[in-house]
């Protein structure tokens, strides 16, 4: 194992942690950092060895899919295939916000990803919004535990667990409230919830609703 590479606080300079983790994320690098729910590993979902690195961190099947944070609807566009005009609608709608929400990809991706589907969101996040218009691109949140077990979100305890298997931690100081984010399927027609988190279900069903008035 060998030790932390870096360590940024990101209330000191936001600006030079974030151009830190995209230098990070283009080299293929893995890092720990806060989003709008829990902290998370993050990394390029199309470098495999970033991939298999986090997998191997979090001691789970590589094959499970992670979620997937993206900077706006532009860039969402590029990786899915939206069938229905309303789930377009929805989505500008209930995003930025902890609700995370699985699409069908496009033949494109579905090649490079080898799977028909993948989970994202556009976090509430500023450190995660600057990073995202910095990268252009997907970036890897996924839980900082090890699998089966609770989720960390203390800076010093995911130092001590975690800090020598990562290139970076970015962490905050400031107080936040840590709940998952709420994921729902919208591969077909209606949405399905597969997890409630902090936002509740029947809210975001007021918005899909609400769109096919």
């Amino acid at each position: 194992m060998k030790e932390v590479i870096q360590k940024h606080n990101i209330d000191e300079n936001l600006n030079r942690a974030v151009d830190q983790a995209a230098k990070l994320f283009f080299n293929g690098g893995v890092f720990i950092y806060p989003t709008d729910t829990i902290y998370g590993f993050g990394g390029n979902p199309f470098n495999e060895s970033a991939l298999r690195r986090i997998s191997e961190i979090k001691k789970r099947d590589e094959w499970k899919r992670y979620i997937h944070l993206v900077g706006n609807i532009e860039i969402l566009l590029k990786y899915v295939d939206i069938k229905y005009e309303h789930h377009y609608d929805f989505l500008l709608k209930i995003w930025p916000n902890p609700v995370s929400v699985i699409l069908k990809v496009n033949a494109q991706t579905k090649k490079i990803y080898k799977s028909d589907t993948m989970s994202f969101r556009i976090p509430n996040n500023k450190f995660c919004l600057k990073l995202l218009e910095n990268i252009k691109m997907p970036l890897i949140s996924t839980s900082v535990n090890h699998s089966g077990q609770e989720p960390l979100n203390s800076p010093d305890v995911i130092l001590q667990e975690f800090g020598k298997d990562v290139d970076a931690v970015f962490y905050s100081e400031k107080k936040s409230f840590f709940v998952s984010s709420t994921i729902i399927d919208l591969s077909s027609e209606k949405p399905v919830l597969i997890r409630e988190g902090k936002i509740k279900f029947k809210e975001i069903l007021k918005h899909f609703e609400n769109g096919d008035e």
